[in-house]
């Protein structure tokens, strides 16, 4: 776990009121965050459903799965980056690098994320509080000549670190976490978590359908 009890680099004593997502920069003494997050510009991570593999911003592939822990999320309907509408699941995390991340969804795959939704939310859980691993699994369209191949992703979880999933929802709830990409007024909500212009409490279960 990490700790939020820091040293003031000048005078080598604890320093107090810090929040537990923040730290001491030990070169100036300036009060940072743990995390790195250019405000609506979070990292940006995919999932390509038709050739069924993970990247960093398209570029930097990274295989056919994909772990991560979120800290907030929406589902959504809504047409965006030029494409018609449809339902989205775009969910934050903090990647390796300690980046405010994203990552979309859509089609089968957000079905699939509801499937893990559900047995949580019934044991007072969400999914803030698990670690997801994304694989990226193959179908085919048979219903055409010649047949179609796609990827959609499947999900399981682990439960997370306790103290970690609480710094990280603390940093989620002191600032906005949206991609202004994304960021439409023509969405239409199903369910969200901490994100940036939403309710920052999960929505009742008769909003999950």
């Amino acid at each position: 776990m990490e700790t939020a009890r820091v040293l003031d680099p000048t005078t080598l004593e604890p320093v107090t009121g810090l929040k537990s997502w923040q730290t001491i920069d030990q070169t100036h003494g300036d009060v940072i965050s743990r995390y790195k997050y250019l405000e609506g510009h979070p990292r940006n991570y995919r999932f390509d459903a038709k050739e069924g593999v993970f990247s960093i911003n398209g570029e930097k592939k990274l295989g056919r799965s994909l772990t991560f822990q979120p800290i907030a999320w929406r589902i959504f309907i809504d047409s965006i980056l030029g494409q018609p509408a449809k339902q989205w699941a775009e969910l934050f995390f903090i990647d390796d690098q300690r980046c405010v991340s994203s990552i979309l969804f859509h089609g089968y795959s957000v079905d699939n994320i509801f499937r893990q939704i559900e047995p949580l939310y019934y044991d007072d859980r969400t999914l803030a509080d698990v670690v997801l691993t994304a694989t990226a699994e193959r179908k085919e369209n048979t219903k055409i000549q010649p047949k179609g191949v796609y990827y959609i992703a499947q999900f399981r979880y682990e439960l997370a670190d306790a103290d970690l999933t609480k710094q990280r929802q603390e940093f989620a709830a002191d600032n906005r976490i949206f991609r202004q990409e994304t960021l439409a007024d023509t969405a239409r909500f199903k369910t969200s978590h901490r994100y940036g212009f939403a309710a920052s409490e999960p929505q009742p279960m008769s909003q999950l359908h």
